[in-house]
């Protein structure tokens, strides 16, 4: 409904279909339920020892030596359970879903997305080779204004490029009107050709292409190969290392939630449902929040990417931990 409600005007503006935005929010649908299985697994389980608790159900439990830990165990295998359910779903149905959605939702909102980029610096795949160009073309897979840099492996400079366009041809650049610039024995002698094409000049047309793409709209494999690309071609990549181990993190957040749920949730022997309601709303709140926060300081580079995606679930796992000790039994 959020997703509806804030677009609803843009759809209206464009004359899109009844049936168009009805099947555009039937493709987010997916999306939706990968968002509220950790809230519903939270809310399920604290409501329950909730009850367990509010009908005195558990003096018989613990009564018989059982101990809390012991009678939550059913609660984490399920949650790990939905934990591997989700990342399964999420890589198998949701990631497409939501990428067709979103190209739904461009296409009907007539929201063009271009991949040309301009004043591009990157480094080639061997990092000996520093490519500038001033124009990328996406549509012919042209560079206009092309100069580069050939350095051995300590870094020093061996050769310098200048040509006015570059044409990938063959999986090589063929560059026009090109001149080259050569240090040997400490002199630079030049020479100048038409057409040149060097078989060292490999990078990919995708390395000069503006970074538009979505990680969470890439399976696991075509999200790996990219951060790679982006790597090797010394473009920001931190972004979308982040998302990609936030994929695996979030996946465990019904586990997380089950195991505060089951320490925390008996706590109110009264007006059960409404607090464990509350409970619930407040510990996804603060879960999502820091997560939230650890991120934003990964894509900033304060922390390493992997340490911004895991963060919340070790702490919270550390949380869940210590009130399950402190628990009453």
């Amino acid at each position: 409904m959020v997703d509806l409600f804030a677009n609803l005007w843009r759809y209206l503006n464009q004359g899109v279909g009844f049936a168009a935005i009805i099947h555009i929010q039937l493709l987010y649908l997916p999306k939706c339920i990968s968002f509220a299985l950790p809230i519903s697994v939270l809310f399920s389980t604290a409501y329950c020892m909730g009850e367990f608790y509010g009908r005195n159900e558990l003096i018989a439990v613990f009564g018989a030596g059982v101990s809390l830990f012991r009678f939550i165990v059913p609660f984490l295998a399920a949650g790990f359970i939905l934990s591997v359910f989700g990342f399964l779903f999420e890589e198998n149905r949701v990631i497409d879903s939501y990428r067709l959605k979103n190209e739904m939702v461009r296409d009907a909102l007539n929201q063009s997305t271009t991949f040309s980029n301009s004043n591009i610096t990157i480094l080639g795949e061997n990092i000996r080779i520093i490519y500038h160009a001033d124009y990328y073309n996406d549509q012919n897979s042209t560079l206009s204004g092309l100069l580069i840099v050939k350095r051995d492996d300590k870094g020093r400079f061996l050769q310098r490029i200048d040509a006015d366009t570059g044409v990938w041809q063959d999986d090589g650049w063929v560059l026009n009107r090109a001149r080259v610039f050569t240090l040997a024995e400490g002199e630079i002698a030049e020479e100048r050709f038409e057409t040149l094409q060097d078989p060292e000049l490999t990078s990919t047309p995708a390395s000069f292409r503006k970074i538009s793409r979505n990680v969470e709209e890439m399976k696991r494999e075509d999200a790996r190969e990219w951060i790679l690309t982006l790597r090797k071609a010394g473009l920001p990549y931190r972004e979308a290392l982040t998302e990609y181990h936030k994929r695996y993190s979030f996946s465990f957040a019904p586990f997380i939630v089950t195991l505060l749920a089951g320490a925390a949730g008996g706590r109110f022997r009264k007006n059960v449902l409404l607090m464990s309601l509350m409970m619930s709303l407040v510990f996804s709140v603060v879960y999502y929040v820091a997560q939230m926060i650890m991120i934003l300081f990964a894509k900033l580079g304060y922390i390493a990417p992997i340490m911004g995606a895991w963060s919340a679930f070790f702490i919270f796992l550390i949380l869940g931990t210590l009130l399950l000790r402190a628990a009453r039994t």
